[in-house]
């Protein structure tokens, strides 16, 4: 059987050296003075302690944890194995812990208010007293001497005053003032002028009552008195109503003469426009009620009645008024920029969405319906300008710097946004259109009143009866073409140069905004415009281009607003095309194919105009005659329009390449060899090749070329086959910059270097100089870029793969294998394990913290029952004492007076 507690205890204590022989005190005095003796009792309480640790084992937890590398760990191995953890202090310290936060908390639950002492260094248990008096002082002093008080209307009134015991600290000039001057003093400037005691003088009036009147005689001499903080306040309110009024009055003043001058706008309106406005007939004073029964209602006083009426209903009325709403505020010019560039961008993405051939989201689509029905005033996405490269210009496509001039001036960049007469706008539209001083000034009064006659009376049908010539031979009205015989009609007197003048016009007199008709109207006008366009180019007198460009632009403007027509007529175009002449364009077609680049975007991966034109392009390239010189001319501009149509999207179109190697191989002075011709080679029925004579001089290459040389002279026809030369290396050098990204970059253009250095060994440096150079820089590009293609690609290679193990059936071997550690393989495995044994943990860890959280707030409401119940014991027996008292006195003395009455019977 062991031994006992306390056997082990002495045992413990013999061992430990606490218990031991006795000193005698001679050696006591030596020890104290020599210090072993303090050194004894510090051993000897760190004995006790380990004493008290060993007898305790509830005490100190013995860990079983050790550093995974000794030498690595950042504390260098302070903890080692067998380090002993405290859990009993560890859960006082908890205990203490939730005392100052939980226990906190639950006092002040349920609880609103409180006093918060906020005085300075209240809560600073390092200060004194006396500091904590200093700092107040000096924080006082700063505060007065700053005066950060917003209210305070006298500067020399002390906000604050500090006293000692009641009496106040502060001192006078000539020292302290006693009691009774300082109460007096200020009694003085807290009373007003009404209670200040002055002399009165009483006398009888004449009907006999006594009057007062207060003597101020004496205090005249007196020096002002200082007034008090109720005077001045009065005066501030009064001085801030006089200035109220004042405004007031300055704002009724400036709204009468605003409506003085806005009576008065009408006739300087007239004036402006030139018209003579008819004399208002004055109104009789009879006919007053007649004219304004409002203002007769209010002014007819007979029933008093029926104007209380009135007036409630209209203050009803102003009650029920809807309140003005705030406006916008202006934006800055770096937030409009910066929504222009974001507007921009947003464009740019969908316009690659559209060429990737990408879906849009319904989102989306709901935006473009809303940008369709507000294209009024802004521009569509559908329709994008993508300008041509400057080196495909070949046939006039951009407006050149000496045909600027032949364009009819329109006043501004856009057709969309030209300048509209006055006269050429109906008087009782209620539009805001600018003025053009131009034909304002080809006007009389008496002419513009005649044409607004015409205007309310006539209809649009009749365009004899609604336009009105002016000094140059143009009407300044027309009626709005259903077809295109009916435009034809209107436009039979009208020189080919003014007729972008009549479009304008007509697209004024019938704005949409005038009536509700109108936007179906145009929208018809822009399928005419469309025809028209074709079939001017049809005409034998070739028009200048210029004004098909600038009927092109009116189309391109009135796109933004009917998209739907412009695009129907488009269409209808492409289906003639398809069906009657596929292989034979005309220079209609070639017109309405270039009207279709410069108006529709041609970079979508499928549209529903582009797509067909681009279809109609390559199968005219692959399959059309080149019998004649005009048959090579119309392939010419169709290669470059390819090219214009994939400026931006950058896809390569093989009918082109091939169509243009094939024209050089056919214009070449020299037949091409077969082994450097791996395109398909189609030959004329006539030979067609250029001659090495030096007598042809080059030349730009025209837009009516298309219908072949004017004359049948062979200088002519040499010019012609020297420019679509010189035009075709001209394409291939675009087409060059703009597939240089394209892998097969190599594969494409091996023939054409082989193709063009044919044709510079044929003879053609004979011809012309200018030939020559451009051939050899075309050549020198090609072959740069060739180069560098080269460099660029990579042989093909298979997919790289790590190699893989073999597995097998031995398991793998661990020399320092722990059965608490996880071997797992699968590191994304191993990784999600180890998340979740570390949620597990946690969440091990915060169900733990909640339950000590649960049991100490159980703890502390037991012993708050505790409490309550035992004061409530306490009081019940102090209750229950108190009443046997009084019922023992009270039977004392029954039982004395019952035995005197006894005593007595």
């Amino acid at each position: 059987m062991p031994p006992s507690q306390l056997k082990q205890l002495k045992a413990s204590l013999r061992d430990t050296g606490v218990l031991g022989p006795q000193q005698s005190k001679k050696k006591k005095r030596q020890d104290a003075k020599s210090g072993v003796g303090a050194q004894n009792r510090a051993q000897r309480n760190a004995a006790l302690q380990a004493v008290r640790d060993r007898f305790n084992p509830f005490e100190i937890k013995t860990t079983n944890t050790r550093s995974k590398f000794d030498v690595t760990t950042r504390d260098s191995g302070s903890k080692p194995a067998g380090a002993q953890a405290r859990p009993g202090v560890t859960k006082s310290l908890g205990e203490e812990k939730r005392r100052q936060t939980l226990l906190r908390d639950m006092e002040r639950r349920k609880k609103v208010g409180g006093l918060l002492d906020r005085r300075f260094g209240e809560n600073d248990p390092t200060m004194t007293p006396e500091e904590r008096a200093a700092e107040r002082f000096a924080k006082e002093s700063q505060r007065k001497l700053r005066k950060e008080s917003m209210f305070n209307l006298e500067d020399d009134e002390e906000e604050f005053t500090l006293t000692h015991k009641g009496e106040s600290l502060s001192f006078g000039e000539g020292g302290p003032l006693d009691d009774f001057q300082e109460d007096l003093g200020e009694q003085e400037d807290d009373m007003s002028d009404s209670e200040i005691p002055r002399k009165r003088k009483r006398f009888l009036n004449e009907d006999g009552e006594m009057e007062e009147i207060v003597d101020d005689q004496e205090g005249e001499d007196q020096p002002e008195r200082k007034k008090s903080k109720h005077e001045v306040m009065k005066e501030v309110i009064a001085k801030s109503k006089f200035h109220k009024l004042e405004r007031q009055k300055a704002k009724e003043d400036d709204d009468d003469l605003r409506e003085e001058l806005d009576k008065g706008l009408p006739d300087l309106f007239d004036m402006l426009r030139g018209i003579k406005p008819p004399p208002k007939p004055e109104p009789p004073k009879d006919d007053l009620a007649a004219m304004n029964p409002d203002r007769a209602a209010l002014l007819n006083t007979s029933d008093d009645k029926d104007t209380e009426k009135e007036y409630d209903q209209r203050l009803k009325q102003l009650t029920f008024d809807k309140r003005s709403m705030p406006t916008d505020r202006t934006k800055t010019a770096e937030e409009k920029a910066e929504e222009e560039a974001q507007r921009l961008k947003e464009l740019e993405e969908e316009r690659v969405r559209r060429m990737r051939g990408e879906e849009l989201s319904e989102e989306e689509d709901e935006d473009e319906d809303e940008e369709e029905e507000q294209s009024s005033d802004g521009g569509n996405m559908m329709f994008e300008e993508e300008s041509l490269p400057d080196d495909a210009m070949a046939f006039g496509l951009q407006q050149n710097a000496d045909e600027e001039g032949s364009r009819p001036d329109l006043g501004v960049e856009d057709e969309d946004d030209f300048i509209i007469d006055d006269d050429l706008v109906e008087t009782r539209s209620d539009v805001s259109l600018s003025v053009g001083d131009s034909d304002v000034e080809g006007l009389s009064a008496d002419e513009s009143e005649e044409e607004e006659d015409e205007l309310e009376d006539g209809d649009d049908s009749a365009p004899e009866a609604a336009t009105l010539e002016a000094k140059d031979g143009l009407a300044y009205t027309y009626p709005c073409p259903g077809d295109h015989d009916e435009f034809l009609r209107i436009i039979k007197d009208v020189p080919v140069e003014d007729l972008p003048t009549v479009i304008q016009r007509i697209r004024a007199l019938h704005h949409s905004r005038l009536q509700s008709g109108n936007k179906t109207k145009l929208g018809q006008f822009a399928a005419v415009l469309v025809e028209h366009v074709a079939y001017m180019a049809e005409q034998p007198e070739h028009p200048p281009f210029a004004i098909l460009e600038n009927i092109l632009r009116h189309v391109h403007s009135m796109a933004k607003t009917h998209a739907e027509s412009v695009s129907l007529a488009f269409r209808a175009r492409l289906r003639e095309m398809a069906a009657d002449r596929p292989l034979n364009l005309r220079p209609s077609d070639l017109i309405i194919l270039t009207g279709i680049g410069t108006i529709f975007p041609t970079s979508d991966h499928f549209h529903a105009v582009t797509t067909p034109a681009h279809l109609c392009l390559a199968r005219y390239l692959g399959q059309g005659a080149v019998n004649t010189l005009g048959d090579f001319a119309t392939g010419t501009y169709a290669a470059s329009l390819v090219l214009q149509y994939q400026a931006r999207s950058k896809r390569y179109m093989p009918e082109f390449i091939n169509y243009v190697l094939n024209a050089l191989a056919n214009l070449a002075p020299k037949e091409l060899s077969g082994d450097i011709a791996p395109f398909p080679l189609r030959t004329p029925q006539q030979s067609l090749r250029l001659t090495t004579s030096k007598s042809v001089s080059p030349r730009k290459l025209q837009f009516w070329d298309v219908a072949g040389p004017n004359s049948t002279s062979k200088a002519q026809q040499e010019e012609l086959k020297l420019a679509l030369i010189a035009t075709l290396v001209q394409l291939l050098d675009t087409a060059s910059d703009l597939w240089a990204d394209k892998s097969s970059f190599t594969e494409v253009f091996e023939p054409v270097q082989a193709v063009l250095r044919h044709v510079s060994k044929t003879g053609l440096a004979k011809v012309s100089s200018a030939a020559r150079d451009a051939l050899q820089l075309t050549l020198d590009k090609i072959e740069r870029h060739l180069s560098q293609a080269r460099l660029a690609r990579r042989p093909l290679l298979l997919h790289y793969h790590r190699p893989l193990a073999i597995k097998t059936a031995i398991p793998k071997f661990e020399e320092t294998f722990n059965p608490d550690k996880h071997y797992d393989p699968n590191r994304e495995r191993a990784e999600l394990n180890r998340l979740k044994a570390e949620h597990k943990r946690e969440r091990k860890g915060a169900i733990r913290e909640l339950r000590k959280d649960a049991n100490f707030i159980a703890r502390e409401q037991l012993r708050e029952k505790r409490e309550r119940d035992a004061e409530y014991e306490r009081k019940y027996k102090r209750l229950i004492a108190d009443v046997q008292n009084e019922e023992g006195r009270e039977a004392n003395a029954y039982e004395k007076e019952k035995k005197m009455r006894q005593g007595k019977w």
